[in-house]
């Protein structure tokens, strides 16, 4: 496996949702390159940051709002 297809399977891999074979040989290419390790630590530790910083409590009326909207998008369907 080279250091770019490996790049490619790290959101997978992170999801658990590779085959155990392809996890296999990942987890065997990280075990002998010492920069795909450091890129995965990389690749971890952004998503965890930006996972948080995404996290911005609704205002109350913009759920209200958003909550009337649906309610109407639902009624003009039936």
């Amino acid at each position: 496996m080279t250091c770019k297809e490996a790049i490619d399977l790290l959101a997978d891999y992170i999801e658990a949702s590779l085959t155990p074979e392809l996890a296999g040989e990942l987890e065997q290419h990280l075990r002998d390159c010492a920069p795909c390790r450091a890129y995965l630590g990389t690749y971890r530790k952004t998503r965890e940051l930006t996972g948080q910083a995404g996290r911005v409590p609704m205002p109350e009326e913009m759920k209200q709002r958003l909550h009337r909207f649906l309610l109407d998008r639902l009624r003009r369907q039936e």
